[in-house]
């Protein structure tokens, strides 16, 4: 779809309306890389806090790569103050005549990577940087449009802080019912794990196997989690799953309903009556990562999960946690949907203003 040219605006190239200083960009050379009190930027955002600084002021950056910056789903972002900035990010000071604010919304909008070159290395130059057209309306509707987006965009930080509060909330009340699980400070009888639990890893799939999400396919978990989506399944019910292989080796998932797990996946399921929510916090809990072994690829056999100790609390003490948190999951679900619906909204601002 192309819109028609709203009355009052025009389009500038990005080069107009802002002075690149990438020139005063700096690597972080080794007598530099000391833990400071300065942000240091690259492509991707802060990669660390240096002890000294090269910028002072309000500046817009934008990755080379023309990635997004992590969790911010952001390809361009707003610095404020004292800073270093790599040569991996370029650096614009954007002129009077326009809302800074409202350039870090449209690169963040706009698909940069038609501007991205370079077959070995891509790559956002500065030529093509200042190349890309730029909406520009009266001085007076950027700073309308900026507030709004502003206040979509804080709303939706507001929730997602909000489910945050809710997983410290489930933690909170698992360590207050059950105390330290590693010292077992509520003197709770112990089990091994391997005698209450069957634990066993999945099947091995080929990566050409795996699709995007798709509601006709099945999550398939590997060592990290989801990996993607397949059109079968192993398992089916409610099951904590410890990822056993790779960086996050250790850290364990709940499963709900039809998934498949792969050979990096351990599914547990209990041979007696525990509750399996209450056994996905046991085992979050028990901090797995520090019983693996290797150091360039981390791994946790199921030989090394089996013998360890675990207290185990009377069933309806698990069960009464579990209703807890069911409760705290319900909450989450309320919260998500209205975030998706505020997205909804937000992105459909966002076409308004810079479709086209």
């Amino acid at each position: 779809m192309c819109k028609v040219m709203k009355e009052g605006w025009e389009y500038k190239k990005l080069g107009e309306v802002c002075q690149i200083l990438d020139s005063l960009r700096k690597p972080v050379t080794k007598k530099d890389r000391k833990k400071g009190i300065f942000p240091y930027y690259g492509a991707s955002g802060i990669q660390d806090y240096v002890d000294s600084y090269i910028f002072d002021g309000r500046y817009l950056l934008v990755g080379e790569d023309g990635a997004k910056w992590g969790a911010s789903d952001r390809s361009a972002y707003i610095i404020e103050g004292k800073c270093w900035v790599n040569n991996h990010a370029h650096i614009l000071k954007v002129s009077d005549s326009l809302n800074d604010k409202l350039i870090e919304y449209y690169l963040t909008y706009k698909d940069l990577s038609e501007y991205i070159t370079g077959a070995i290395v891509p790559k956002l130059t500065q030529k093509a940087l200042i190349a890309i057209p730029i909406p520009v309306p009266p001085l007076s509707e950027q700073q309308r449009i900026v507030e709004e987006l502003d206040l979509l965009s804080s709303i939706i930080e507001k929730k997602k802080a909000q489910l945050k509060e809710l997983d410290s909330l489930a933690q909170s009340i698992f360590y207050d019912m059950f105390g330290d699980i590693e010292n077992n400070s509520k003197s709770f009888g112990l089990q091994v794990l391997g005698d209450v639990c069957n634990l066993k890893a999945g099947k091995a799939i080929k990566a050409d196997e795996l699709h995007d999400k798709d509601e006709t396919l099945y999550p398939c978990y590997g060592g990290n989690g989801i990996r993607g989506y397949i059109d079968r399944y192993s398992h089916s019910g409610k099951f904590p799953i410890i990822g056993r292989q790779g960086a996050l080796c250790g850290n364990v998932n709940f499963a709900v309903g039809k998934f498949y797990a792969t050979e990096h996946a351990v599914v547990v399921t209990p041979l007696i009556d525990i509750n399996t929510i209450w056994l996905y916090y046991l085992l979050k809990a028990m901090n797995l990562g520090q019983y693996a072994h290797g150091v360039a690829q981390p791994g946790l056999s199921v030989k090394d999960l089996q013998p360890l100790s675990i207290p185990l609390p009377p069933l309806p003490l698990q069960q009464q946690f579990a209703e807890k948190v069911e409760a705290i999951e319900h909450q989450k679900e309320m919260i998500k949907q209205s975030i998706k619906e505020v997205e909804t909204l937000f992105n459909s601002r966002m076409d308004y203003y810079f479709d086209g």
